[in-house]
């Protein structure tokens, strides 16, 4: 059911280009390395980067960045389950940054920097779950501090942000998104 008074807390009610893909978001840490990362996946047809989870409707980088609307920095990934199973995503997601880490990866710190999955349907909550509970075995002694909820509404970031490590990024050192690339990420570029 959708919000009258403030359409940020919202689900995310946009749908894939193709009916029989399905949309997943990540959070976890600055989105231009994340987003490369997914890029790279058989099966993964369209990435996108944006805010979600926050309480502003329409926010843009430096509002999230102020700290003051709850977003996270997320990749929004549409993908093909048919190519590219869910739980794939997921092994991506985990492989990819430090889940123990509350708000904040590596010298990124700030809310927007959490960790969190935000599911699209119950079958991706349970998976989640599921690759949570197995995370945390791993680690033993840390606690995995990653938010599973739904997904909410879906804000795109500005366009320099879109594909940044590919484009080049701050240097102008263009980084490959050719599916099943295993090239080092660069995260600023």
């Amino acid at each position: 059911m959708a919000s009258t008074t403030n359409p940020a807390i919202d689900p995310d009610s946009d749908t894939p280009d193709n009916p029989g893909h399905e949309f997943a978001q990540f959070g976890s840490g600055c989105f231009w390395g994340a987003e490369l990362r997914f890029q790279r996946v058989v099966g993964v047809v369209k990435t996108e980067v944006g805010y979600s989870q926050g309480h502003v409707h329409d926010p843009n980088y430096k509002l999230v960045c102020s700290g003051t609307t709850n977003h996270s920095e997320v990749v929004r990934v549409q993908f093909d389950p048919q190519v590219c199973p869910y739980s794939d995503l997921l092994s991506v997601f985990w492989s990819r940054h430090d889940p123990t880490t509350l708000n904040r990866q590596g010298g990124d710190v700030g809310t927007q920097y959490r960790s969190g999955i935000y599911y699209y349907n119950e079958a991706q909550a349970r998976l989640a779950e599921e690759s949570k509970e197995a995370k945390q075995k791993e680690f033993k002694d840390k606690r995995v501090v990653t938010e599973i909820l739904p997904a909410k509404r879906f804000y795109r970031a500005e366009e320099y942000h879109q594909q940044y490590l590919e484009k080049g990024g701050g240097n102008g050192n263009k980084q490959s998104a050719q599916k099943g690339c295993n090239d080092p990420i660069r995260c600023y570029g």
